[in-house]
C-alpha cells in the first residue's frame, strides 16, 4: 500500500438498513437536498437533519430533449434517528422556507441553518432560516440581518467558523458564477453579514463546491465547477487571524479528481469526499470517487493510499461493487462520530434513496466486528458539529428572530437535581470532536499502547521501592469546615470519621531499595516589573478578596502575554511526569470558582512564606477554566505562583486546558467579556499556548501517581505518560492523551473491564480490575484524579486505590456537592480537607455579592452547555441504551 502506516486510506462504503413507520416518513429518492448532523438533547439522540431537494428529475434517456431537469423540488424535513436507525417526517412550527434544491446548510448546536437554493419560483432569497431542534417543540425562525448580504444564490456552500462565524462562499447568482466570501457573526447583535476581502491566493470563482469547518477555526473549500464549466480538483482554506483579518490558503496534496456536484464532510482532520461529476456530466468513477484529503499530514489519499497524480477514470481497474456505489452526484454527506453517512443523489438519469455508511479509519471503530453487524457495534458516536458561541445565538425566539438566552431561574431544588441527572450532551459532544481529531491525528498504532512483559523498559519505569518503607494509606477521618462556617464562625473546624460519609465510598465493595529521581533545579523566571508579584498581591486574598464590581480584569493583553511566557519557559523545562517528594497539597477541579480557592487557602494554608509553602509543595490537577465566572483569576494566580515557587507549585493539564473545550464552556466568552474583544480573543489564544506545554502527571515518592482523568484502555505504564512529548493539542494528541485527560472509572467497584463512557464515542471508563493491575504493573499504590464531580469532594474506588478528588464546591450552581483537597504527609498518610458551599444570601444581594454574580452566570451556560452529571448521580435511559459495552 502506498500509504504510511498511519495514514489510513479512504474507507469503503456500505449500505445501511434503516426503517420507517409510514411512506410519508421514508425521504425517498432525491438530490440536491441537504444532510446535516444535530446535536444530542435531552430528549433525544444525536440525529441527521435531511432537508430539501428534488424528488423528480424531467428528460433523460426517454426523452428527446437534452439533459435532464429537476422536478418536484420540496421543503420537507425528515429526521434520522441514529440511535434508533428510523426516519421520521417532522412538520415545525412558524413559516418555513420555500420549496428549495441546491442550497447550503450548516450546524449551530441544536440548530441547523439554511440559506439560498433554488426552487420552481428561481432564486430562493438569501434569507437565514433556523430550524430549532433543541426540544420537541421544532420551530422555524427567520433570523432578521441588517444591511447587504450575499444575495440570493445556489450551489454555493456555508459553514460555521471557529465556533462563531457563519461563512458563505461561491455559488451562482443566476448571472454569472461567483467567487466572493461573506461572514456573519453570531455573537454580534444586530446580525450583519460582512463582505471579507481574504489575503493570500484566492480560489477561482466556482459552484457546485463543498466546505466543511475543523474545529480548530479553518474553512476548507473543496472542488467545483468553474465559470467555464470545467471541474476544478483544487482545494483552500480560509482561516481567521488574531487581528481580524482573513487570509486563503492552498491545501497541499494532489487530489485524485477534479469534481463537482459531489459532498465532503470533516471527520477529526480528515475530509472525506464522495462522488461527483466531471465536465459534461460524466460520473467520476474507479477508485477516485472516494477519497481523503488528510489536513493535518497535507496529502490525499485513495483506497489504496496516498494519490501521487490525477486517476479519474477506472481503466482495467476489476469491476468493484463498492465503488460502483459511489457513482453518484447532487448526494449529501454528513458525519456523527467517527461514521460517515450519505443519502441519495442522482446516477445517470437515475434518482437514488439509497443511505451508505463508512467509518473514517479502522483504528477509530470502537469495536472489532464489521460496521454492520450488529446493534452492538452501532452508534456509540454523536455528531461532528462546531459549536456557536451560544450566548448570543440562541435558542429563544421572538416575532422578528432569534434572541439571546434567557438566564431563567435555578435554585437548588428538586428540578436542579434533575438537570444533573441529565447527561451533557454538550460536553460529550465537545469530547466526541476531540476525539476525533486526536485519533485521525495519530500515528501511534493501536498495538503500540500494549503492555510489555515483566522485562520490558516499561515494566522498569516504576520504583524498585523496598517493602520497609511506608505505604500509602488514608487516613480515618477528615478534616471539615462547617457548614455554617461564614462569618465569625469562618474558623471553626472539626474532623469526621471516613464512615460518616454518605457518598464518600459507595464504589468500594467491602472485603474481609529506591533509586530517588534526580530533582531538576529552575532558576526563577523573572517577570517584566515583577508583574507575577502584582498577580499575588492582588490575587492571594484568602480572608478578604472580593470579586471587582465591574467585571474588568486588571491585567491587560501584553500581561498576560508576559505572564505565560515565564511560566512557559519552567514548563518547557519540567519533564512530562512530574517526580515530587511529600509533603504535597493536592487540588482537584476548580474551573474557574475563584471563591473556592480562596477558602480552601484560608482555610488549610496558602503558598506564601507567610503561610505553608516553605514545609509543603501545591500540586493542582487541572480543569483551572471554565464553568465558573473566575477563570482569569484562578490561571493567572495559579501561573504567578509557580514562577515565585517554581519547585514548589506544581501545575498539571486537564481537558479543558484546551482550545476546543475552553471556547465552549465559558473560558472563551470570559475573556472577551471582561477584557475586550481584540485583547480577550488574543489572550485567551495565548493562554491555550501556554496550556500545550503543562506537564501531564505527576508521581509522588513513586507510590502515587496523580493525573486528571485516568488510566482508560490504552495506559499500562508511567513510561508511555513520560513519552508524550510537548507541546501538544489535542487534535496532535494519541489515545494516550485522550485517555489520561477524558476517561472515568466505572460506577462501582463491582464493574470491572472497560465500558463506554457516557461523555461521547471512544471515550471509556476502567473497572477495579484495570486500577489494580496498573497499580501493580508499576509499583504503585493509589492514583489520585480529578476530572469528576463527587459529591463528598473525595472519593474512593477500586478498594482505595483510586481517590477522586473535585476541589469546587456547589458545582455548576446545583450540585451542592462539597470540595476538598488531599493531604500527602512526610508519612504518605492522606488527610481529606473539606470545604461545604456557601450558603444562600440571607437578606439582599448584598450580603454576597459574588455568589449571587457566580449563580447568574453559571444558571446562563448551565442552559447553554449542561455540566456533567455529579458522580454517581443516575443517568437516562437514553445515554444507557445509546452505548453498548465494548
Amino acid at each position: 500500500m502506498g500509504s504510511k502506516p498511519w495514514l489510513h486510506p479512504a474507507p469503503t462504503y456500505q449500505t445501511l438498513e434503516t426503517y420507517w413507520d409510514s411512506d410519508e416518513d421514508a425521504p425517498g429518492p432525491r438530490c440536491g437536498h441537504t444532510l446535516t448532523a444535530v446535536a444530542a438533547t435531552k430528549t433525544h439522540g444525536p440525529r441527521l437533519i435531511l432537508f430539501g431537494g428534488a424528488t423528480a428529475i424531467e428528460g433523460g434517456a426517454s426523452s428527446s430533449a437534452p439533459g435532464i431537469r429537476l422536478a418536484g423540488v420540496t421543503n420537507s424535513v425528515h429526521s434520522y434517528d441514529v440511535l434508533t436507525r428510523k426516519w421520521t417526517r417532522i412538520r415545525p412550527a412558524g413559516e418555513p422556507p420555500s420549496l428549495r434544491a441546491a442550497h447550503a446548510a450548516a450546524a449551530v448546536g441544536t440548530m441547523v441553518v439554511f440559506q439560498g437554493g433554488i426552487g420552481p419560483a428561481g432564486h430562493s432569497t438569501d434569507d437565514l432560516y433556523v430550524l430549532d431542534l433543541t426540544n420537541d417543540k421544532f420551530k422555524w425562525h427567520r433570523v432578521v440581518v441588517q444591511g447587504q448580504g450575499p444575495g440570493p444564490r445556489y450551489g454555493h456552500v456555508i459553514d460555521l467558523v471557529a465556533q462563531r462565524y457563519l461563512v458563505t462562499v461561491s455559488g451562482n447568482d443566476g448571472k454569472r458564477v461567483l467567487s466572493d466570501a461573506w461572514a456573519l457573526d453570531t455573537g454580534q447583535k444586530p446580525y450583519a453579514w460582512q463582505r471579507l476581502s481574504p489575503e493570500g491566493e484566492r480560489p477561482s470563482a466556482r459552484m457546485y463546491a463543498t466546505a466543511s469547518a475543523l474545529s480548530d477555526g479553518m474553512f476548507l473549500l473543496c472542488g467545483g465547477r468553474d465559470s467555464s464549466g470545467a471541474p476544478v480538483a483544487d482545494a483552500y482554506g480560509l482561516f481567521m487571524h488574531r487581528n481580524g483579518q482573513w487570509e486563503w490558503t492552498l491545501a497541499p496534496g494532489v487530489s485524485p479528481s477534479p469534481r463537482y456536484q459531489h459532498a465532503a464532510v470533516f471527520v477529526g482532520a480528515r475530509l472525506h469526499v464522495t462522488g461527483g461529476t466531471l465536465r459534461g456530466g460524466r460520473a467520476i468513477e474507479g477508485e477516485a470517487a472516494v477519497a481523503v484529503l488528510d489536513t493535518a499530514a497535507g496529502v490525499w489519499l485513495d483506497r489504496n493510499g496516498i494519490v501521487t497524480s490525477s486517476r479519474n477514470t477506472k481503466g482495467h481497474a476489476e469491476y468493484d461493487p463498492s465503488l460502483e456505489l459511489m457513482r453518484r452526484c447532487r448526494h449529501a454527506s454528513a458525519s456523527v462520530g467517527v461514521r460517515i453517512y450519505i443519502y441519495g443523489g442522482l446516477r445517470g438519469d437515475m434518482l437514488l434513496d439509497d443511505f451508505l455508511v463508512a467509518e473514517n479509519s479502522p483504528f477509530q471503530s470502537d469495536t472489532n466486528s464489521p460496521i454492520l453487524a450488529s446493534e452492538r457495534a452501532s452508534y456509540l458516536s454523536s455528531p461532528r458539529f462546531n459549536q456557536p458561541n451560544l450566548s448570543s445565538f440562541g435558542t429563544t425566539a421572538s416575532d422578528d428572530g432569534l434572541e439571546f438566552f434567557s438566564s431563567g431561574g435555578m435554585s437548588m431544588d428538586k428540578n436542579s437535581m434533575e438537570k444533573l441527572r441529565e447527561a451533557s450532551a454538550a460536553e460529550a459532544e465537545a469530547a466526541n470532536a476531540v476525539w476525533q481529531a486526536a485519533q485521525a491525528a495519530s500515528a501511534v498504532p493501536a498495538e503500540e499502547t500494549s503492555v510489555s512483559d515483566d522485562n520490558s523498559p516499561a515494566a522498569e519505569t516504576a520504583s524498585d521501592a523496598s517493602d520497609n518503607e511506608a505505604d500509602v494509606r488514608l487516613h480515618s477521618r477528615a478534616v471539615v469546615v462547617a457548614k455554617e462556617a461564614v462569618g465569625n464562625l469562618g474558623g471553626m473546624v472539626r474532623q469526621l470519621s471516613l464512615d460518616q460519609f454518605e457518598n464518600e465510598s459507595r464504589r468500594m465493595i467491602p472485603f474481609n531499595n529506591d533509586l530517588s529521581y534526580p530533582t531538576k533545579k529552575f532558576a526563577r523566571q523573572k517577570s517584566p516589573q515583577g508583574l507575577h508579584k502584582k498577580v499575588i498581591s492582588t490575587l492571594l486574598r484568602p480572608r478578604n478578596w472580593k470579586a471587582p464590581a465591574n467585571r474588568r480584569f486588571f491585567l491587560d493583553s501584553y500581561e498576560v502575554g508576559e505572564l505565560c511566557y515565564a511560566a512557559e519557559q519552567i514548563f518547557m523545562q519540567e519533564p512530562t511526569v512530574l517526580q515530587l517528594k511529600a509533603p504535597v497539597k493536592v487540588f482537584g477541579d476548580l474551573h474557574g470558582q475563584f471563591g473556592d480557592l480562596m477558602r480552601l487557602f484560608d482555610e488549610y494554608g496558602f503558598p506564601s512564606t507567610a503561610g505553608d509553602i516553605t514545609y509543603i509543595d501545591y500540586l493542582f490537577l487541572g480543569d483551572y477554566v471554565d464553568r465558573g465566572q473566575h477563570s482569569l483569576e484562578t490561571i493567572t494566580l495559579l501561573l504567578a505562583l509557580k514562577i515565585e515557587y517554581p519547585e514548589n507549585v506544581h501545575l498539571i493539564r486537564g481537558n479543558h486546558e484546551a482550545a476546543d473545550i475552553n471556547a465552549l464552556f465559558g473560558f472563551r466568552i470570559e475573556c472577551i467579556e471582561r477584557m475586550g474583544e481584540n485583547d480577550g480573543i488574543w489572550a485567551w489564544t495565548r493562554f491555550n499556548q501556554l496550556f500545550n506545554h503543562l506537564p501531564l502527571a505527576a508521581l509522588i515518592e513513586k507510590k502515587i501517581i496523580c493525573m486528571h482523568g485516568g488510566i482508560g484502555r490504552s495506559i499500562h505504564s508511567v513510561e508511555q505518560i513520560e513519552k508524550l512529548e510537548r507541546p501538544i493539542t489535542m487534535d496532535a494528541g494519541s489515545i494516550v492523551l485522550m485517555d489520561l485527560l477524558w476517561s472515568d472509572p466505572t460506577e462501582n467497584d463491582s464493574i470491572e473491564g472497560l465500558r463506554p463512557n457516557a461523555r461521547g464515542p471512544g471515550l471509556v471508563s476502567f473497572g477495579p480490575d484495570r486500577v489494580t493491575d496498573f497499580c501493580k504493573k508499576n509499583k504503585l499504590q493509589l492514583i489520585i484524579r480529578a476530572h469528576e464531580c463527587v459529591m463528598d469532594g473525595f472519593e474512593r474506588f477500586a478498594q482505595g486505590q483510586l481517590i477522586t478528588l473535585f476541589s469546587a464546591t456547589n458545582y455548576c450552581g446545583t450540585a451542592n456537592n462539597a470540595g476538598a483537597i488531599l493531604v500527602v504527609g512526610r508519612g504518605l498518610v492522606i488527610v481529606p480537607k473539606l470545604i461545604h458551599p456557601l450558603p444562600p444570601p440571607i437578606r439582599s444581594p448584598e450580603t454576597s455579592p459574588e455568589r449571587v454574580a457566580d449563580d447568574t452566570w453559571m444558571q446562563e451556560l448551565n442552559i447553554q452547555r449542561p455540566p456533567t452529571p455529579t458522580r454517581g448521580r443516575p443517568q437516562p435511559d437514553l445515554d444507557r441504551s445509546s452505548l453498548a459495552y465494548i
